[in-house]
């Protein structure tokens, strides 16, 4: 594989997203087909989200690891998976991020997941075997989509619902994003601090304080890739200063904020994920958004 830092070539790459019809909340997700020459591999950035990414390849497939570890196939990627790279000699592949919220319901209490990377057999069992084949004899992005939305909108029902004050919570955590005081939050749903973060942290597998913290980081890593200069994203997402940003960045991602900024994990993302892009920018020459 080529080294991390060296970007993939994205003008090999096509990128599906699901119409407006099949989307669920909290649920995003992004289709890729890819026809790179050699196996490529790149560090996955810190998201606030719970990432499934289904190998749909017809060879060697998704290569996945952190230090310690090195699988190959379906995996889970929970909040703050950590040093994390994936890629491989991947032929075609589907990408779900799932809110803290919407993971709880389709994959079980958040809490299991957070740190960790897990197979999608691990986590699903034998579903996850049937989910891979249907999306792979689906005929086109389209169906995939529709079977996917299908597959994670009839798992909820048999999970126990997270309280509607943790799920206000995290709405709010993501509307001012990440700029909210606990003390303010734990008030709006009626709790004290000490209930909501223990609640809040049982049931998403985070604390409120940290998850406010990878929620500003997010905007911050997408305005940096949107090309913004690091004071001004650091004022502009309420950090003391620009060391503080760094810290934060050094934090969730390993990386220096201009390490964030050429991040290839991040370069794709106002076409494959335009909800979270800060801005809209143009795509490199000869990237296609497939429909």
């Amino acid at each position: 594989m080529p080294p991390t830092g060296t970007p993939p070539d994205w003008t090999a790459v096509d990128i599906a997203v699901p119409a407006p019809s099949v989307r669920l909340p909290g649920v995003a997700m992004a289709g890729f087909r890819q026809r790179l020459p050699a196996p490529m591999e790149i560090a996955m950035v810190a998201h606030p989200s719970v990432t499934l990414l289904i190998d749909l390849s017809d060879g060697e497939g998704i290569v996945y690891g952190t230090p310690g570890l090195r699988r190959r196939g379906s995996f889970v990627a929970g909040l703050l998976p950590g040093d994390l790279r994936a890629g491989g000699q991947v032929g075609e592949c589907l990408q779900i991020r799932l809110g803290p919220v919407a993971a709880a319901a389709v994959l079980g209490p958040s809490a299991e997941l957070t740190g960790t990377v897990a197979s999608l057999e691990d986590v699903w069992g034998r579903d996850a075997a049937r989910v891979e084949d249907r999306l792979r004899a689906a005929a086109s992005w389209d169906e995939r989509f529709t079977i996917a939305a299908d597959v994670l909108g009839r798992r909820p029902g048999a999970r126990t619902p997270v309280d509607p004050e943790v799920a206000r919570t995290w709405r709010r955590t993501l509307a001012g994003r990440g700029r909210v005081r606990i003390d303010g939050l734990a008030g709006e749903v009626g709790w004290s601090r000490k209930r909501l973060w223990s609640r809040f942290r049982a049931q998403l597998g985070i604390t409120p304080k940290r998850a406010a913290r990878l929620v500003r980081f997010d905007r911050a890593a997408y305005l940096l890739a949107a090309g913004h200069a690091a004071a001004g994203v650091a004022a502009e997402c309420g950090y003391a200063d620009q060391s503080h940003l760094h810290r934060e960045v050094r934090t969730f991602a390993g990386l220096t904020p201009a390490g964030v900024a050429a991040a290839p994990w991040l370069a794709i993302d106002d076409v494959a994920w335009p909800a979270s892009w800060p801005t809209r920018i143009p795509a490199p020459n000869g990237e296609r958004l497939l429909r």
